[in-house]
């Protein structure tokens, strides 16, 4: 089968399409011919060593959309032939991939395949972070960091759906507020432009953000506790910024706020069976039409080292796909 490998650690250009063999599968897994799978972040960490990639070479990829080729002996909730979504054990830029049956979900009948693709990294760890982690209640407000991306754009209509009363979102490039208006944001601050938190602070009335979704971490980190509410909570969950937020005790305690995190990449490994009621929403919002994924780009797979300049750039906008032609 054809697959993407990252035979040394560098830039896009270590992005090898190459010949391997199709993976087996253990009593408990799924075989999946792949039909799409996005290209995230955490995929570009990975291809520079600095997430824990292990040994080289691997397949880069966390998650992907397929049609179920083969079941292991013991697994019970999946059928040859069956559409799914899953996180693959192995990597997912590959015309086949293994997943483990809790790690693989069926995708409703009238959800289509790049749309099943560009769901399961960003929805999953967005209602995640808005239902379980910070424990959103109806009326309050949101502020999501790094609004016009994959996460950005998929946590700005779930906190809609699940009852904010005013979500904003911050992004880095004025052309990008579009992008996070069309996917729902009640307000958009560019933040190269203005000060965020004076900005977010005014917008409500001096109360400030009950909820606040941090991916870049560092100072936008620090300066998002300068307009978090009372009782509001931070949800940290990725570092793009490549730097490191730092908070003092003083800032918590009075004022009855909380700062907390989540990995999806953690939850995934250590208590995968968490992600069911998460998956059990987001389908169903998808297939009813009230939760829509916004598709930046798409790439065949053997344009992998264009599909990561583009998402490297910064340029990019909601999610970027790479499609397969099985052979």
């Amino acid at each position: 089968m054809r697959a993407i490998l990252v035979t040394e650690f560098g830039p896009p250009e270590v992005l090898k399409c190459t010949t391997v063999d199709v993976p087996s599968i253990t009593s408990r897994q799924v075989l999946i011919r792949v039909e799409a799978t996005s290209v995230n972040f955490a995929d570009i960490k990975s291809r520079y060593g600095k997430k824990g990639s292990g040994k080289l070479p691997f397949i880069p990829g966390l998650d992907v959309a397929g049609v179920v080729e083969k079941v292991g002996s013991d697994v019970k909730r999946f059928t040859e032939g069956q559409r799914v979504i899953a996180f693959p054990k192995m990597g997912s830029y590959a015309e086949y991939v293994v997943a483990d049956e809790i790690l693989t979900f069926a995708i409703p009948d009238n959800v289509d395949f790049d749309t099943a693709a560009a769901c399961p990294i960003v929805s999953f760890t967005a209602f995640k972070l808005l239902a379980d982690v910070a424990r959103l209640e109806p009326g309050e407000t949101v502020l999501i960091h790094a609004a016009a991306g994959g996460v950005g754009t998929t946590a700005i209509q779930l906190a809609k759906i699940l009852g904010a009363g005013c979500v904003i979102g911050t992004v880095g490039s004025t052309t990008k507020i579009a992008t996070a208006l069309d996917a729902g944001a009640d307000h958009v601050i560019c933040y190269e432009d203005v000060d965020f938190a004076e900005k977010v602070v005014e917008l409500t009335n001096g109360r400030g953000a009950d909820v606040i979704l941090d991916s870049i971490s560092g100072q936008v980190s620090e300066k998002s506790l300068e307009c978090l509410a009372m009782y509001g909570r931070l949800v940290h969950f990725g570092n793009s910024s490549g730097y490191v937020g730092r908070f003092q005790t003083k800032d918590l305690h009075s004022s009855c706020r909380s700062v907390l995190g989540f990995s999806l990449g953690t939850t995934r490994k250590e208590r995968p069976h968490l992600l069911h009621n998460a998956a059990d929403h987001v389908l169903r919002y998808l297939a009813e039409g009230r939760l829509k994924m916004k598709i930046g780009k798409k790439f065949a797979l053997e344009e992998a080292v264009e599909a990561h300049r583009w998402v490297e750039s910064r340029n990019s906008t909601g999610k970027v796909l790479l499609t397969v032609r099985n052979t």
